[in-house]
């Protein structure tokens, strides 16, 4: 399983990849192989504004649909369009062009609640059990 040592990590398996002030989000690799094949997403609007642990949108799969959760509390600056036509690239390149949203961090100390590569892994292997 693919976990990037760069990133950070929500316990609903939701990715941060932190840019100054800014942060890229999508779902981790285990989420997208959890769900299966991405047939549908839906994302919010840019300048619609969440808090840490809102719904944010939805992913669904041939398996289940899932709400998508903010990592942080944040402004939407710029959506991942091309996901809306193309959700399988989700489950070919998760943190790459499967990114979802571009946010503004509203609250930089929210940082501190999510996980580091380390304690992710940890995280799922005792979920798993």
């Amino acid at each position: 399983m693919n976990i990037p040592k760069d990133l950070l990590y929500t316990e609903d398996d939701e990715w941060l990849l932190l840019d100054g002030d800014e942060g890229v989000v999508g779902i981790t690799d285990y989420a997208q192989d959890s769900l299966s094949d991405i047939v549908y997403l839906e994302l919010p609007e840019v300048g619609d504004s969440f808090e840490q642990g809102e719904a944010f949108g939805v992913v669904e799969s041939v398996k289940a649909a899932a709400d998508l959760y903010m990592p942080v509390s944040g402004e939407v600056l710029a959506i991942n369009e091309a996901l809306v036509d193309e959700p399988e690239k989700i489950n070919s390149d998760p943190y790459g062009e499967g990114w979802m949203i571009r946010i503004k961090i509203l609250n930089a100390d929210e940082l501190d609640d999510l996980m580091d590569d380390v304690a992710y892994r940890t995280y799922l292997e005792e979920r798993e059990d």
